[in-house]
């Protein structure tokens, strides 16, 4: 049982050594695997539960853990030019009406599709609005505080 325990501790060292170098979340849950047959093997617990125990550990981790991980450590996100856009000033050039699926704005000197953030708000012509988010190939904005619109 000795030799078997020594496997598991190489293989976890070798495993986290790997994760350490690389930082990419690949073995981290094998390495914790062979850590829990390590421990049975010192335990004297027989060879197939400790393999039992490393592979059932192994892919439990891997299937629960690692969508929490990989949205926890991939918080950087590039932003588009089209992320960019959210949060602009833009100036409405034709009257936006969600129900009658009009309206257009100025964003950069270019003119953009527009709908209002509500669908119950009519903006006026001439009226500055927050570039809300980004639909497809439509501005979604809202009136500037202060800046005159219809409802």
């Amino acid at each position: 049982m000795v030799r078997w325990a020594v496997f598991w501790l190489i293989l976890f060292v070798v495993l986290a050594g790997f994760e350490f170098a690389t930082v990419a979340l690949t073995s981290i849950w094998f390495a914790s695997g062979a850590l829990l047959a390590f421990l049975l093997a010192l335990a004297n617990v027989p060879l197939p539960f400790q393999w039992t125990a490393f592979i059932a550990l192994s892919l439990v981790l891997l299937f629960f853990t690692r969508p929490i991980a990989v949205k926890h450590f991939n918080t950087k996100r590039t932003a588009t030019n089209i992320d960019a856009m959210v949060g602009r000033l833009a100036k409405v050039t034709k009257d936006i009406n969600n129900i009658d699926e009009t309206g257009s704005a100025l964003l950069g000197g270019q003119p953009w599709t527009a709908r209002s953030l509500h669908d119950d708000e009519v903006i006026k012509a001439g009226t500055e609005v927050t570039v809300m988010k980004i639909e497809g190939a439509k501005l979604i904005v809202k009136p500037v505080e202060g800046a005159t619109s219809a409802k």
